[in-house]
């Protein structure tokens, strides 16, 4: 589990094939801060751009560590196919702060950036989100954008998506990757939990419901 608070901006230094076809994955060596894989051992998740992966190889000393990822999660997450930033975030530990909100590091969908720009102090982000998470998208809700937690201002409904309107702080945009979109690029986006527990629970028949213990 993660919080949506980024701990540090890395790099996707190398992508390495793990195989010679498209059914074949990908080895990523992600550059970490100085002292960021102190604490981190072989096994440990660690969320890239919003996308909870697994630590296979580490060199603390060299402030590098390697991942392995699907062909799968490839085709379903953004920016992790190529050299680049990323945003990281350790795990979430029993005696850690919620600062952001419940974050699982599973991608729900992609989104386009349609919009990317100053307004007064802060920048003015928005993204067409895909039709199926229009339903979890609320005014002052959460959602995660590449593994920030973030609050919605504005929900526009539109007959190719959902288009929500963000606020970002200039803490946010210097401490995260998000300073890199342009319009017309592809974010991670990962809906609230609790929204889809509260979906699956007004859908769900009501002869699933458990039977009263008298």
């Amino acid at each position: 589990m993660f919080t949506g608070i980024v701990t540090a901006v890395g790099r996707i230094a190398e992508v390495r094939d793990l195989g010679a076809s498209s059914a074949h994955g990908k080895q990523l060596v992600i550059e970490a801060p100085a002292g960021y894989l102190q604490d981190v051992g072989l096994g440990d998740s660690i969320a890239l751009n919003g996308a909870c992966m697994t630590a296979t190889q580490i060199d603390a000393a060299a402030g590098r560590f390697a991942i392995d990822i699907s062909a799968e999660s490839l085709a379903r997450t953004a920016g992790l196919d190529r050299v680049g930033p990323v945003n990281l975030e350790k795990a979430l530990r029993a005696h850690d702060r919620l600062g952001g909100h419940i974050v699982s590091g599973h991608v729900d969908g992609m989104g386009r950036v349609t919009h990317f720009a100053p307004v007064g102090e802060s920048l003015e982000l928005r993204i067409l989100a895909p039709r199926e998470l229009a339903k979890y998208l609320a005014y002052k809700g959460s959602i995660t954008v590449n593994g920030v937690s973030l609050t919605v201002n504005a929900v526009t409904d539109q007959a190719e998506g959902c288009e929500i309107s963000i606020n970002l702080i200039p803490h946010t945009v210097q401490n995260t990757a998000l300073h890199a979109l342009t319009a017309g690029a592809q974010v991670n986006l990962e809906i609230d939990l609790i929204a889809r527990y509260v979906e699956r629970m007004l859908s769900a028949p009501a002869s699933q419901a458990p039977a009263a213990i008298k």
